[in-house]
């Protein structure tokens, strides 16, 4: 850093912070003397301190600084500047196989005789254990104990390649499995606000390989979500070269109803950013109203930023975040340095203060008071619910064409009611009964407010006499071991306990699809009766064929919603005019008889939410698991790979890698492989649940010699490159027009035959065939999933022709050297009158540049033009060399 100053260009604004202590310098923005900076949204502030401390005339430009604090200009113009984030986030389904990519670069730059311990993180990595615990065991007080040890069970060699590469790798810390979910841990406990390093102070931001990394910005930490591929060019040093954003202001005015949740609250903006759209932007929020909300609450809407779909949501550092760090147990000595550093800087906020607001390119307002209680569903996070509607909405859903908001159940058997046999009890199941109800998620277990809601609404339905049927699949999986300090201290644990609901594991579980197996008569009363089941979690995702594959509907609810679903029973019922349930007494009870007020729950946060709560459990939290602890791993700098491992595989992407550039050539007679229409997900790409038993990667692993129990789930096997090639589009939900119907398969084109998608692809690429997608909207869209880009690669697929593409996956595309195409605009496969079974020849010219137009040759003899979505100079540096991995080992093997 010393080396970075005296070249730095701004070196003449480096001051202490305090005339006490000299050594202690920050870079005093104030000083630039620039009228435009007072201006600046505080997200946009973040960017141009980090491109000041880091300008060295090559990865960081003067102009590039220039382009920053021009924002107001610069803003409409796509103009691109390099980013470089204090750190990176990690979770075990997304840091495995970037440990794994490691691993094999090492082994790369040793191959290319250069040195591979270069290959090293520069910066702080965190990787948090959150995503391999399954509900397999709930409502017992022993399921935590029983799933931790699955877990283990199934996930040894993950994990012991997790502890490797700890030892292996400087600045990479592991939070251990059983800690909680990793944007709660970042929240409670990782955050640092302000950096101290090197002798300087500056932001705390981050990127981290997971969507919801988001969750941050509510605390004032900028960060969001990027592909695992982006995410290892960062720990490598490469700053992030991003197209500086337009910033939305979110006002928010008035304060919510006394029986309205943070969950409520977010699920309404995520429907109302949706509809101003705001892909590709940073939201910043501020008015009056933000003062109403506590962190937990802000941190709640930050976390849902992927499913309105903008790259951050930012919430600038006011007094309730330093009141926050200090609840939660943060050293004081930091907290006088935060705000110190952040007021001389200009980066605190008071949103009392309306001389403060920047400018921002468009404000949007919500006014609190309007927010009434409602869920989403049943098949994406934006499509909300008012909970008074509920019931006619799932009716109106039955009936209508399959879509987002359609099943199309024939009108004759809305009311079909199968009857089954649980545990010695007759029951009977029907359209929109509850067979999951899971308190689960990053997004609500944060949240003190919800979750002692919850525990409230809990102790007032077991005094009522209620209770929760047997069948239903109930669980409770904090984000933290916090959580369940103060459901235990203020008294609530034993009602939820009694309601079914008791701690099943620390980690994601239910919401990212590790619900578990239903009980085997529930499953079989919903195929026989070929029913539409619910499931309601308080997640953030509901995406089809995620959660559960037999829950066809999934509603996102506040923890107390869940609760009173599953007493209920059904989502087919309306709150206000029907009870949720008659009691032994034969008493009618409805659900605002039992529903706490926004009072009675601060009143019982405030006496048990205390820093001593977040002090002990976070003290022990790397030491605290005895089976992590007794793991044994290598010290070896290089992996030894273990050929008889079927969760740690060496990947072929590096395979042949020579120091010279390939001149990339055009693609020729590309057959299409999948024929897909809007709003494809990367669930749908590269699923990370169960691995039906049927699919590719069932018979592989089969070959392998396991059994149909040890499968575990895609996401346990990223590090595996062959079953992940399998799992790609193995998803049972994926509609491909060839079949029109949803199936995880596909026509062969030369000889018409229907084989799953990976059997297809070997076939063409062993006949030498590229291939190519056709896509509608948003292809790619929900999580920031890289394997949805390596997967692609694997099966030989060139090029990606799409109406318009989510951001993260369309990056990730681009570091695996896949081609995203754009249709030009108004152009789509139908109006181009594209069936899928032409082939494609994309001609690229030898002289690329960012966004090109290129010529699209068909065999029939037509030709179309599409536009490169190459949107930088950099992502065109990546392509040219095949990926942005083969630019990093080719640029570390240099001496």
């Amino acid at each position: 850093s010393v080396f970075l100053v005296m070249t730095n260009p701004y070196a003449h604004i480096i001051e202490p912070l305090d005339p006490q202590k000299p050594d202690h310098k920050f870079f005093n923005l104030k000083k630039l003397k620039d009228p435009r900076y007072d201006q600046l949204p505080f997200s946009i502030r973040v960017l141009l301190e980090s491109a000041v401390r880091n300008c060295d005339g090559f990865l960081v430009k003067k102009e590039d600084v220039e382009k920053v604090l021009n924002w107001k200009v610069t803003q409409s113009q796509t103009v691109e500047v390099p980013f470089r984030p204090a750190r990176v986030i990690l979770q075990d389904f997304t840091g495995v196989p970037a440990v794994v990519d490691f691993a094999a670069m090492r082994d790369a730059v040793k191959k290319l005789q250069g040195d591979p311990e270069r290959i090293n993180p520069v910066c702080p990595a965190d990787l948090v254990i959150d995503h391999s615990i399954q509900v397999d065991f709930n409502r017992k007080s022993d399921s935590l104990q029983k799933n931790q040890d699955l877990e283990f069970e199934r996930n040894k060699e993950r994990f012991e390649f997790l502890k490797w590469g700890s030892k292996a790798f400087q600045n990479m810390r592991i939070i251990p499995p059983g800690s909680g979910i990793v944007h709660q841990v970042n929240l409670e406990y990782l955050a640092r606000v302000v950096f101290e390093r090197d002798g300087y102070y500056y932001p705390d931001s981050l990127v981290g390989t997971d969507s919801h990394t988001t969750m941050i910005d509510g605390l004032g930490v900028l960060g969001w979500g990027v592909g695992g591929i982006e995410a290892e060019a960062v720990m490598l040093g490469q700053p992030i070269s991003m197209v500086l954003p337009e910033v939305i202001g979110y006002k928010l005015q008035g304060t919510p109803d006394k029986y309205i949740t943070s969950t409520d609250i977010v699920l309404t903006v995520t429907k109302h950013l949706r509809q101003v759209g705001v892909v590709g932007k940073f939201v910043e929020f501020f008015g009056p109203g933000v003062a109403s909300l506590s962190i937990a609450d802000r941190a709640t809407i930050a976390n849902m930023c992927p499913e309105y779909g903008a790259t951050a949501a930012f919430f600038p550092v006011d007094h309730i975040s330093i009141h926050y760090l200090n609840q939660t147990g943060r050293d004081t000595e930091k907290l006088n340095y935060i705000e110190k550093y952040l007021k001389a800087v200009g980066m605190f906020r008071d949103y009392s203060n309306t001389s403060e607001d920047p400018q921002f390119t468009q404000v949007v307002e919500l006014d609190l008071s309007t927010v009434v209680p409602c869920c989403s569903g049943p098949k994406r996070p934006q499509d909300k619910v008012t909970v008074s509607e509920m019931k006619q909405d799932f009716k109106m859903c039955l009936g209508a064409k399959q879509g987002f908001k359609g099943f199309q159940v024939a009108p004759e058997r809305h009311d079909v009611q199968v009857p089954f046999q649980f545990n010695g009890a007759e029951y009977s199941l029907s359209h929109g009964s509850v067979v999951i109800a899971a308190i689960t998620s990053c997004t609500n277990t944060s949240n003190p407010s919800v979750m002692l809601g919850a525990g409230l609404l809990a102790q007032k339905a077991v005094k009522a006499g209620l209770s929760v049927k047997p069948y239903i699949k109930t669980s409770l999986s904090p984000g933290s071991g916090v959580v369940t300090y103060y459901l235990k201290e203020s008294g609530v644990m034993d009602f939820l306990s009694q309601l079914g609901f008791e701690v099943v594991g620390y980690g994601c579980m239910t919401c990212i699809g590790n619900s578990g197996p239903l009980p085997e008569p529930v499953v079989q009363a919903i195929t026989q009766g070929d029913l539409v089941a619910a499931g309601v979690l308080s997640g953030n995702r509901n995406f089809e064929g995620r959660v559960h594959p037999n829950t066809r509907a999934n509603y996102l609810a506040s923890p107390p919603l869940v609760i009173a679903y599953a007493i209920a029973g059904t989502v087919r019922i309306d709150f206000e005019k029907e009870p949720l349930a008659v009691n032994s007494e034969g008493k009618e009870v409805f659900l605002r008889d039992i529903w706490p007020t926004r009072d009675e729950i601060q009143a019982v946060e405030r006496q048990f939410v205390i820093p001593a709560m977040f002090k002990e459990v976070y003290e022990k939290v790397e030491k605290v698991n005895e089976r992590w602890n007794s793991l044994e791993a290598p010290s070896d700098k290089l992996y030894t790979w273990n050929p008889n491992s079927t969760y740690i595989k060496s990947p072929p992407f590096f395979d042949g890698l020579t120091r010279e550039l390939q001149t990339p050539n055009s693609i020729t007679d590309a057959y299409v492989l999948l024929n897909l229409g809007d709003s494809v997900t990367t669930d749908h790409i590269s699923p990370a649940g169960n691995i039906a038993r049927n699919s590719p990667a069932a018979r592989y692993l089969t070959s392998r010699g396991l059994t149909a129990r040890e499968f575990n789930s895609y996401g346990s096997r990223r590090g595996n490159d062959a079953v992940m090639a399998r799992g790609t589009f193995a998803n049972i939900r994926l509609f491909n027009k060839f079949i029109n119907k949803q199936a995880p398969t596909t026509i062969y084109l030369p000889t018409g035959e229907t084989m799953d998608v990976f059997d297809a692809a070997e076939k063409y690429q062993q006949a030498g065939h590229p291939l190519l997608i056709l896509a509608g909207k948003e292809y790619g869209s929900g999580s920031s999933r890289d394997w949805a880009a390596k997967g692609p690669f694997l099966l030989g697929i060139k090029a990606v022709l799409a109406e318009s593409y989510e951001r993260i996956h369309r990056s990730n595309l681009v570091g695996m050297g896949i081609i995203p195409l754009e249709y030009l605009p108004g152009d789509s496969a139908e109006s181009l009158g594209l069936s899928g079974r032409e082939r494609y020849t994309v001609i690229i010219p030898p002289q690329i540049t960012p966004r090109m137009t290129v010529d699209i040759k068909l065999d029939t003899g037509r030709t179309f033009q599409a536009k490169m979505r190459f949107d930088t100079d950099v992502e065109l540096t990546y392509f040219h060399h095949g990926g942005i991995l083969n630019y990093m080992i080719r640029k570390m093997s240099e001496n």
